[in-house]
């Protein structure tokens, strides 16, 4: 009995130090830049870029992340704009057929074949978009970057893009991801978690070989995707995760950039926040499968190879972990009541307080620490904010233990259907509370048709429809736009029904 209480101990203290120990080495990485390609010299040819946007009743957003994706167009850079509309009922059809700009395409999806998962979306458009560069002739050229409804470009960023592309080694390019509506604590924790520690985290990937792809602001070379013709996204729930981890194995080199960006929508209720983590954790479960191609990979490095380690396998230690610390809670309070240590497991009443404050300070601190490193890496938020959102993230944390609980429970019980994440209008004002379940598609020996869905039509507010503000798209339009090389021989707008 002594003996199983010391190896608990042992494990206890061992993830004591580890965390601390770990977000220490990894908050150095913030002050990293990854390293652009000096010994490759951009050609003076035009760059081709197809940015897709998946909107699914996006219209409290989908104007300005159309304009603002259409404005961030150069001269050695052009851009077009495909958005697959997976079926949306409320305005956002409407809104698209309103901007009216050459390079802009509209695949509309319509049921039962619509609403089968973000990765059927996106499979829709490469296919679209791979049609196209044939006739052209730009397969090699060509690059397809992933911007969600709510997302907003920095300036400069197909540049950025194009200059790491220039190594030919290169396949994939992860930005960086922000929050806009961090003036709410919930958003504000979650640009603390993506633009300082998971910002530093991609940052040491970059170097070690392992960077990840997000939903958000990826991008790629048509010719890699179509390796993996005609699906290079999956149905897996992280399907963004899961391409970049099929990347690596395929030897494709994915770069990592913190001087381009994609600003996002922060959820601001806990309600939504666990909604979504639990995908992206049952998501995480699911890329489990990927691990032993990793091991045995030739492509992977030893260091790479630790990283992938890490984050595929934290997601099913979270449990038995959470459960070892319940467990420790409990025998501490048995300890209080009788007055044994559990042969040393526990800490004595006299060194309770000393305990107590070393388990706290082990806790906190390196959350106060990604606080500081917040506040002086990235300058817009004043020290106060960033500290107090420092004293808050392990509760952030705790959320995520949540959403992985859950998130093995689905997935023990077969459940992989996902609900998407609603939107907030750009004022902040919450979107309509009634999620939109989006089922993943049924095996092929079953097949399930979906029924259209028999609802009113949507009560549409006028003042959606209406053009925005040039105040209002003033942070979203930094870049002029460049009309498209081939714009001319285009429509005003293509709209087409797959």
């Amino acid at each position: 009995m002594e003996t199983s209480l010391s190896v608990i101990a042992t494990i206890m203290v061992g993830v004591l130090i580890w965390w601390p120990l770990q977000n220490l080495v990894l908050a150095v990485f913030a002050w990293r830049s990854p390293q652009r390609p000096r010994s490759v010299r951009r050609t003076p040819d035009p760059v081709p870029f197809w940015i897709v946007i998946p909107a699914l009743n996006e219209e409290r957003v989908i104007a300005n992340t159309v304009r603002n994706a259409l404005a961030t167009g150069t001269r050695y850079t052009p851009v077009r704009v495909v958005v697959v509309d997976d079926a949306s009922d409320d305005a956002t059809p409407r809104i698209l057929a309103g901007i009216r700009d050459p390079r802009l395409h509209v695949l509309r999806r319509e049921l039962p074949m619509a609403r089968q998962g973000k990765g059927e979306g996106l499979n829709t458009a490469y296919r679209y978009i791979l049609e196209i560069a044939r006739r052209e002739g730009t397969i090699e050229q060509t690059i397809v970057g992933i911007v969600d409804g709510d997302g907003r470009c920095s300036e400069g960023m197909l540049d950025e893009i194009a200059e790491l592309m220039a190594e030919k080694s290169v396949g994939a390019v992860q930005c960086r991801v922000r929050i806009h509506n961090r003036h709410k604590t919930l958003a504000l924790l979650q640009d603390l978690e993506f633009g300082a520690i998971a910002d530093s985290a991609q940052s040491l990937r970059d170097l070690v070989g392992s960077v990840g792809l997000g939903g958000n602001g990826q991008f790629t070379r048509l010719s890699v995707l179509a390796r993996f013709h005609p699906g290079p996204w999956s149905a897996c729930l992280v399907e963004d995760l899961e391409l970049g981890l099929r990347l690596h194995l395929d030897g494709i080199r994915v770069r990592y950039t913190k001087s381009a960006w994609v600003t996002q929508q922060g959820l601001t209720d806990v309600k939504r926040l666990l909604r979504q983590r639990t995908r992206w954790a049952q998501g995480n479960l699911q890329c489990f499968r990927h691990l032993r191609g990793l091991t045995t990979s030739r492509f992977v490095s030893g260091v790479g190879l630790t990283d992938f380690l890490i984050y595929l396998l934290s997601p099913w230690l979270t449990v038995p972990m959470s459960l070892l610390l319940v467990g420790l809670v409990a025998a501490s309070a048995v300890a209080l009541a009788t007055g044994s240590t559990l042969g040393g497991l526990v800490a004595t009443v006299d060194t309770l307080p000393t305990s107590a404050a070393m388990l706290v300070g082990l806790a906190m601190l390196p959350s106060l620490l990604w606080g500081l490193v917040y506040w002086i890496r990235l300058r817009d938020e004043n020290i106060f904010r960033c500290l107090f959102a420092g004293l808050l993230y392990p509760w952030f944390l705790a959320l995520g233990i949540i959403a992985t609980w859950r998130a093995l429970f689905r997935l023990l019980s077969g459940r992989n259907g996902w609900a998407k994440t609603e939107r907030l209008a750009e004022d902040g004002q919450a979107a309509p509370p009634t999620p939109m379940p989006v089922p993943m598609p049924a095996p092929a020996s079953v097949p399930l048709p979906l029924p259209r869905p028999i609802t009113p039509p949507a009560t549409v507010d006028p003042s959606v429809t209406q053009p925005i503000p040039s105040e209002v798209l003033a942070a979203a339009e930094r870049t002029r736009p460049v009309p498209h090389p081939l714009a001319e021989a285009e429509p005003t707008q293509r709209l087409e029904r797959v």
